[in-house]
């Protein structure tokens, strides 16, 4: 491996030298969802039909050896290795490109070598930098510290060797999502994310490196990176500067992060700030936290208040609780409260009453069922209220608050201080606790269902010995799930069933194949410019969907819309400055069509706002969830299909909140 790894730096260092400037060669490979033969490969993959896709690798059109190889990046069958490994010496760069991204795809460390030889074989002509940038991308995602630090170590790209550069930068990056890390490594990430005068593009996932990537140091860096961030003007960048530089935990670093929110106009950089402090001493920190609680962007007064919940000490709680009376949004004050009940000291008993005396009537006079589930998840925070929310939870007429209110009882049962909270009444309390879950996995309501049986999966709890006699009733609850769309929380619980009766976990199936690709409704509109309008209470949005790279996931989305599916749900799930989500028609984040759809896994990337995802589970348990992004999402790069982007209305997707309506989905 060390010789690969030196001959690794020799390869990148020779070829740095030999790209000329200028744009890559024309495509080779021209896709129409109306061609029979992109029908059947698709079909083919749809399938996870391995052996039958090897045919293509040989096809004379270099569109179906190209689609082949595609396929496997999401089939990720490591059967596929050997004849991905021809295709790299494909003399077609779009199809060599494509088997080199399958094959990181794919993560087999034994991959390596072909990767390197393939780098050096390939680039004698100077233009193949398409397969440059995804051979080194892909072993980022296979290989080891060696080979990392091979990447990092070559330091003689210009800045316009942009496709070399690229792939260095998501080669390490997919090297830091692996929880792969070493000091050259960081200092290449530091240097390209803070020297502007390289390629935005490379900048941005150098920048993401530094603010996602675990168990790095960054102190070295702080002058670095404030310098960076006062030049910068591409707010993509700045947002995952300023994390990064959060992370680096100096004093320096936290005066100017300090000066700089009241600078900052754009609410995504000042949610990032706000996330940015929690690496910081809580008394020095807290004072702009406090202030931004009532910012006129909600999604920056949530920031806010989370960081009390996740940050906060017991001698502010009562602040907390006084500032969750004052005249805020409704996700403020809950979260307020969350951070008020998990704060407080246990002795301080008559504030603990009468704070949850409000709390119980805040659930009785809300309207919305999101805020009636946060209501009861800031009642769990404080462990003696799990009566009530037991009650609430099995007799609620919503979904979203049934299931957030187990879902806050299965936070219950994992406090750290369950025992010393509950003292000799613990045994009597765990009884309780897992006879309600017993009841939510009776419901059949895959959202309890789920959330119950990961409850019970707690070897901390005496679940094993109360249940013991239950266990004919938790498999009729499996018995009664509803396959395949009910496939994950199926999968949960009879995990759930074996870890109680002492057995090892059951090995998965994977998700049958049960939805086959409706082509007609692609040949019913114009895929080449394929548009959809989501009508929302706040605005219109219109995507722009992509039929050519995600067929099976457009079709789907859009015969939804025709039937009116998504007319009238609300967005369950939103997060400030990361995403939007809808298409849930139970409103709990469990529900769906019954069915699901395959993932699909072409050569996309979450590097900007806008981009249209597929919410899951699992791979291969895509019903009819979505997601918007509010900023670049690259640790999702590879893993949630991608299928459309918007093209309007960005400032309505920044604008929407929880229990939001979707009115209407229309098909242009």
């Amino acid at each position: 491996m060390f010789r690969y790894s030196l001959f690794f730096i020799a390869v990148l260092m020779w070829c740095s030298a030999c790209l000329p400037p200028g744009n890559e060669p024309l495509s080779d490979v021209h896709l129409s969802v109306r061609d029979s033969l992109f029908q059947k490969i698709h079909d083919l993959q749809d399938r996870r039909s391995t052996d039958s896709l090897y045919a293509y690798f040989n096809a004379e059109d270099p569109t179906y050896r190209y689609l082949a190889a595609m396929a496997m990046a999401s089939i990720r069958d490591s059967a596929a290795l050997d004849s991905l490994y021809t295709l790299l010496d494909d003399p077609v760069q779009e199809v060599s490109a494509a088997a080199a991204y399958a094959i990181g795809q794919i993560g087999s460390v034994g991959s390596v070598p072909k990767l390197i030889d393939a780098f050096a074989a390939n680039d004698t002509s100077g233009i193949w930098q398409q397969l440059n940038r995804s051979v080194l991308e892909a072993v980022g995602k296979c290989g080891t510290v060696d080979n990392l630090r091979a990447l990092s170590t070559v330091t003689t790209y210009t800045r316009k060797d942009t496709a070399l550069l690229l792939g260095q930068v998501r080669g390490i990056y997919q090297f830091g999502l692996r929880g792969v890390v070493s000091p050259d490594g960081t200092a290449r990430m530091a240097t390209l994310a803070s020297n502007l005068q390289y390629p935005d593009e490379v900048r941005l996932y150098a920048a993401h490196y530094l603010s996602r990537t675990p168990n790095i140091e960054l102190a070295a860096y702080t002058r670095n990176l404030i310098e960076a961030i006062d030049g910068e003007n591409n707010v993509n960048i700045r947002m995952a500067l300023i994390i990064g530089l959060g992370k680096c935990r100096t004093p320096e670093a936290l005066i100017y992060l300090q000066q700089r929110y009241a600078l900052e106009t754009d609410y995504r950089v000042r949610c990032n700030i706000l996330r940015a402090f929690g690496n910081f001493d809580y008394v020095q920190a807290k004072t702009i936290p406090a202030a931004a609680l009532g910012d006129a962007n909600l999604h920056v007064a949530q920031r806010a208040a989370q960081y009390f919940l996740d940050y906060g000490q017991a001698e502010d709680a009562t602040v907390y609780w006084q500032w969750a009376k004052d005249s805020l949004a409704w996700p403020v004050q809950t979260t307020l409260y969350k951070a008020a009940n998990h704060h407080l000291p246990v002795y301080y008993q008559e504030y603990r009453n009468s704070m949850n005396a409000e709390l119980r009537q805040r659930f009785a006079r809300a309207n919305d069922p999101y805020e009636k589930a946060d209501a009861l998840s800031a009642l769990a925070e404080f462990g003696w209220n799990y009566q009530f929310v037991e009650r609430e939870a099995l007799i609620h007429p919503s979904a979203a608050v049934r299931t957030a209110g187990i879902r806050a009882l299965k936070g219950i049962t994992r406090l750290e201080n369950f025992d010393r909270l509950f003292g000799g009444a613990r045994r009597r309390v765990t009884r309780e606790l897992a006879a309600t879950f017993v009841a939510a996995i009776r419901s059949g309501e895959p959202g309890m269902v789920a959330e119950a049986a990961e409850a019970l999966h707690n070897p901390d709890r005496e679940f094993r010995l109360i249940l013991a006699d239950s266990i004919g009733i938790l498999q009729r609850g499996l018995r009664q799930l509803k396959l395949p769309a009910q496939i994950e929380t199926y999968h949960t619980l009879a995990e759930t069933i074996n870890f109680l009766r002492g057995w090892r976990p059951p090995t998965p199936e994977p998700v049958p194949y049960n939805h086959p690709i409706d082509w007609e409704v692609l040949q019913e509109v114009d895929s080449s410019r394929l548009e959809v309008v989501i009508e929302t209470v706040k605005g219109t949005i219109k995507l722009r969907l992509f039929p050519l790279e995600a067929p099976g996931t457009v079709s789907n989305f859009v015969a939804l819309a025709k039937k009116g599916f998504y007319n009238g749900n609300e967005l369950h799930r939103v997060v400030p400055n990361f995403v939007v989500q809808g298409g849930c028609p139970d409103g709990d984040g469990y529900g769906g069509p019954p069915y699901t759809i395959r993932t699909e896994l072409p050569q996309l990337y979450y590097n900007d706002s806008g981009y249209v995802g597929m919410a899951r589970s699992d791979y291969d348990t895509e019903g009819s969830q979505f997601f918007i992004t509010h900023s670049p999402t690259p640790h999702l790069d590879g893993k949630y299909t991608i299928f459309g982007r918007v093209t309007e209305g960005m400032d309505i997707v920044h604008r929407l909140q929880i229990g939001d309506d979707i009115n209407q989905v229309t098909v242009q």
